[in-house]
Order: structure tokens, then C-alpha cells, then sequence
């Protein structure tokens, strides 16, 4: 058995070819090590390619089995990131058990278990056979795999991956080192067909073990970095949303449809939408985009965005504080004649007995008056509330009559009050009519220009962000989620040709989620076939890609929000 803290090998140095010469100066195993140099490198420059870390340590793995000629291996990763540090059973592979099932696993950090030794340590071990380990170490072989696989385990060699600190951050173990590579281990065999790994073996794959914990700690730190950046993109679509909670999921119901929008794309495999295909990073790119595909509005007016009527809450407020105002105005005028009348009334209207009493009839003329006054005011008052509602100048009801309600409203303008301060005023200002008049929805020109302004907020936003080569198209695919195919969008008034087929599969998934979202203060929600008839009408029209629409009803891709 050999234990190594701190072996002095770092590939490329001079000692690599007199270690080779020491044990057998001849050509043949110059070339062998300079052959075994060589693929080092390029197994370093193979880590260096791989993002994902279950590949990573499989690759890891592989690589060094294949220069060891080791029939299996194992690799543990050390897990301090809740409570007690442990070790994570990450990875494994057995020649002699191709079929054999891997199962993640944690075991103790302690010197117990050859890996828990050298994750402690920071020793290698080198054991010629892992059946003879002597009572006197503090770490045991658990033969509990090889009695349930009817394997058997002999030469092992365990090294500790260590990064530029000197820290471990896991382990790597190979079982077996064959003499040739095509053997298949059995309980019968194992002991003909295998021998204890050598010192330049053990040096060869202690530089490969240290190389590794750097891919895998530059693994994790990407890892956190788009963990990271995922809690900032989620945090700010809480913002978003917390603003305006009528939209609540609106971002995250997009980004749902349009990643699997797109994953459909990449299954088309004749037609116009065959040469299109989103690679996992585009996905990605293309969920960022869409959950981001709002932040502009955070530069809105709360008031804006959340407006559910034609006139703000404030204004109907004050509206109505106008309208009891001349009630009460007009009845206290009402009541000031009645008086000056009776204090003084002329003499040919003294009262009379009987029912053609002109006193009487007078007075009661004074109150009709009033009534058809105040009945007058009141019916203005449940126009104006009617008006106010969205839409409700396109229904069949006020579109017959619309020239009568501009009357009306233009009349009701004629009305004045007076302030608290004796000013008179219009009780019906112009911006309050322009407002009622809204033929669709709830905005102004003036307030729509504010928010469709929140595609351009969100670009500049995004573009500040230094997004890595991966997601750089972000900021572009979100600012063009509002053109249209005919150059009628906004705010570039990009055409076909222009806009990001990104950009135009997100636009299908936020006019769905728009025209099926239940949450809504201004428009009723419609169903699934009247959404896809009107998404249709705007394909005939040449303003969404009808191949993308088809393939989003044909496919079903609504149902991700089921």
C-alpha cells in the first residue's frame, strides 16, 4: 500500500521523461509517455469545453480509466452547503457491469471509508488489493457492492481533486487496473487479471484529479452565477408584477409558451419551419427575454398601469363630489325662492282654499322644477357611470346612439359650479369626455404612447446587463415582442424580415396570454377558440406568422398552462 500527501508531478515537466527512462530507457516508452502527455492535454482542453457537470464528471471519470486501464471508478463530490459537510456519491462507472444502475448517494465525511479518508486528508491512497487492508488503518473497504454484483474489487486507487487553494472539493476513485483493456472483472478472475496501480499512474492521475477540481469549482461558479442571475430575473419580474398585481404570471405564463413554442419549432421536420432550431442556451435565451419582456413598465405610472376604467378612481371621485355639490347647490336655490316667495308673495298669489290655488300651484311648479333638474342630473350621472366602463362605446346599445351621448356629454359640458372658493367651473371637463369616449379600453392616445413607451424602458434596461455570448440577443428579442410582420408594431415599426423569429414567437404567446388571462379589470377573458380565432384574424391580416400559429394550435402548446 502507498499513501502520497504530496506528490511533485505537474505534466510538461522534464521529470515526466526521466521518470519514463528510469524505469526502462528505451524509445518505445519515451513515446508511450509523451503519447500519455499529450493526452492529457487534450483531456484538459476537453474539461475546459464542458459546461454541464454531470458531464463533466463523467468525462472526468472516463478519461481517467482510459489511461489507467482501470475496469471502474467512482467519483465523490464534498456537499458543505447544509449543515454537517458530506460526501456526494456523484458519478460511476463499471466495464464489467455495463448494466449496473447509478443511484445518487451521500455518505459520511469521516475517515472511515477509503473516499471519506482521503476527502479528510487530502492523502491518495494506492491499494494493491482493497481485501488486505490491515486492522491497524482507520479506514475499511465496504465490500457491500461486491456482494451484491458478484463483483470483486482488488487494486484501488483513491486521490483527492484539489483546487488552486489546495482545498478538497472531491474525490476520485479507480478500481481495478486490468492488464489489458477487454477483460471483464469476475470474483474468479479478478486476481490473475489485475495489478496495483504505479507510482506514475498514481502522479499521472493525481495532475488529471487537480485539473479536474478546477473544471468542476469553475462548473459551480458558473453554476452560482446563473443561480444568481436566475433570482435577479425572478426578483425582478416580482417587481414588475407587484406593481400592477391584476397581471400577476403574466411573465412567466409567456416564457412558458414561448419555450415550448419553440421546442416545438425544433421538431418540424419538413416544411418553412424545418431550417429553424433553438439551441438549450437560445431556450434559455428565449425564457429570459420573455420573463424580462416587461420590466419597461416599471418606469410607468402605477396609476397607468393599473387603470381599469376609463377615468381614473381620483377623477370619478371628484366627479361625483362636483355632482352633489350642484344638487345641493340647485336645491338650496330651489329652497332660497321658495322663501323670498313666502316672505313676499304678491298679492295676486295669496293663498286660496280648494284645489286652484295659484299659491299652491306655484310652489309645486318650484319643486317639479327641481325634480326634472335633478332627475336630469342623475341620468347624466349613470351615462357617465356606463361610459366609463371599457369598451362599452363598441357595444351594438351605444354605438346606435353614439351622436345623441356626444350631445349629452357636450351638453352636460354646459354645466357649471361653483368652487369652495366662489369660482365657477365646468362640471365635465374636455379630458374627462376624451376619456369616456374611449372607444377601446381603458387609455388615452396620450396614456397608450406612455405605456407601449415601456418596450423601449425595457431594452434599455436589458442592454445594460453584460449578458455572456449565450444570451446577448435577449435585449434585442425582447424590445421587438410588440411589431408586427406588416411594420405596424412598435416601437421600431420593424417588418418581417427585421424582427427576431424569437421575438415573433413570444408575440403570439403574450397576445394568448392577454387575450385567456383571467386576471384582467378591463376585459372579460375569452376562450381558448375565440383567442385563436382572433390571433388568426391578425395572421390574415399579415401582422404574426400563420406557420407559427399553426403549429401553436395543431401542437396544443396553450395546454403548458394547464
Amino acid at each position: 500500500m502507498v499513501k502520497n500527501s504530496n506528490p511533485k508531478f505537474i505534466y510538461g515537466d522534464s521529470s515526466l521523461t526521466d521518470l519514463a527512462i528510469s524505469d526502462g530507457d528505451s524509445l518505445t516508452s519515451i513515446a508511450a509517455e509523451r503519447n500519455t502527455i499529450e493526452q492529457l492535454l487534450a483531456i484538459g482542453t476537453a474539461l475546459s469545453d464542458c459546461l454541464n457537470l454531470t458531464e463533466l464528471l463523467d468525462l472526468i471519470l472516463s478519461k481517467s480509466r482510459e489511461i489507467t486501464c482501470s475496469d471502474a471508478g467512482s467519483v465523490y463530490l464534498i456537499d458543505r452547503s447544509h449543515g454537517e459537510p458530506k460526501l456526494l456519491f456523484r458519478a460511476a462507472q463499471n466495464d464489467s457491469l455495463p448494466n449496473m444502475s447509478f443511484q445518487l448517494a451521500t455518505i459520511p465525511l469521516n475517515p472511515e471509508s477509503l473516499a471519506g479518508y482521503v476527502a479528510t486528508t487530502g492523502e491518495s491512497l494506492n491499494i494493491p488489493d482493497a481485501y488486505a487492508i490491515g486492522d491497524n488503518m482507520p479506514y475499511k473497504f465496504d465490500r457491500h457492492f461486491d456482494r451484491e454484483f458478484a463483483y470483486r474489487t482488488v487494486s484501488v486507487l483513491v486521490l483527492p481533486m484539489q483546487n488552486r487553494d489546495g482545498e478538497t472539493i472531491g474525490v476520485l476513485q479507480l478500481i481495478d487496473r486490468k492488464l489489458k483493456a477487454d477483460l471483464q472483472i469476475t470474483p474468479t478472475n479478478a486476481l490473475s487479471v489485475t495489478q496495483p496501480y504505479s507510482e506514475w499512474e498514481q502522479q499521472i492521475v493525481r495532475s488529471l484529479a487537480a485539473q479536474a477540481a478546477i473544471s468542476i469549482e469553475r462548473n459551480h461558479l458558473l453554476e452560482s452565477i446563473e443561480e444568481l442571475f436566475a433570482g435577479f430575473i425572478t426578483a425582478s419580474v416580482q417587481v414588475i408584477e407587484s406593481r400592477d398585481p391584476t397581471t400577476a404570471g403574466h411573465s412567466e405564463r409567456v416564457a412558458k409558451l414561448s419555450v415550448r413554442l419553440s421546442q416545438e419549432v425544433n421538431s418540424i421536420a419538413a416544411g418553412v419551419l424545418a431550417n429553424i432550431h433553438f439551441s438549450d442556451r437560445q431556450l434559455q435565451e428565449i425564457r429570459y427575454a420573455a420573463l424580462l419582456h416587461d420590466f419597461g413598465k416599471i418606469s410607468i405610472p402605477e396609476a397607468i398601469v393599473q387603470k381599469g376604467k376609463k377615468l381614473y378612481p381620483h377623477q370619478l371621485a371628484e366627479l361625483s363630489h362636483r355632482f352633489n355639490l350642484l344638487r345641493r347647490t340647485w336645491e338650496l336655490a330651489s329652497a332660497d325662492r321658495k322663501v323670498t316667495y313666502l316672505l313676499n308673495p304678491p298679492i295676486d298669489l295669496q293663498h286660496q282654499a280648494g284645489d286652484n290655488c295659484r299659491h299652491c300651484g306655484y310652489l309645486q311648479q318650484l319643486d317639479r322644477e327641481l325634480t326634472a333638474k335633478l332627475d336630469r342630473l342623475q341620468s347624466y350621472w349613470e351615462l357617465l357611470n356606463q361610459l366609463n366602463q371599457p369598451d362599452v362605446v363598441r357595444t351594438p346599445e351605444f354605438a346606435e346612439k353614439l351622436e345623441t351621448i356626444v350631445t349629452d356629454l357636450q351638453a352636460l359640458a354646459r354645466y357649471t359650479y361653483r368652487d369652495l372658493d366662489g369660482i365657477l367651473q365646468p362640471l365635465l371637463t374636455p379630458i374627462e369626455i376624451e376619456q369616456l369616449l374611449i372607444p377601446r379600453g381603458t387609455l388615452t392616445a396620450a396614456e397608450r404612447l406612455v405605456v407601449e413607451s415601456h418596450v423601449s424602458h425595457t431594452y434599455d434596461f436589458l442592454r445594460k446587463i453584460p449578458w455572456t455570448k449565450h444570451l446577448q440577443s435577449v435585449p434585442n428579442i425582447a424590445h421587438a415582442h410588440h411589431e408586427k410582420l406588416d411594420g405596424s408594431g412598435y416601437p421600431q415599426g420593424l417588418t418581417a424580415t427585421e424582427i427576431p423569429v424569437q421575438s415573433q414567437i413570444m408575440t403570439i404567446a403574450d397576445i394568448y396570454d392577454a387575450l385567456t388571462a383571467s386576471d384582467r379589470p378591463y376585459k372579460p377573458r375569452l376562450p381558448v377558440d375565440r383567442s385563436l380565432a382572433i390571433l388568426y384574424q391578425e395572421a390574415d391580416l399579415g401582422k404574426l406568422d400563420l406557420h407559427l400559429l399553426e403549429l401553436f394550435e395543431q401542437r396544443q402548446v396553450y395546454s403548458v398552462l394547464s
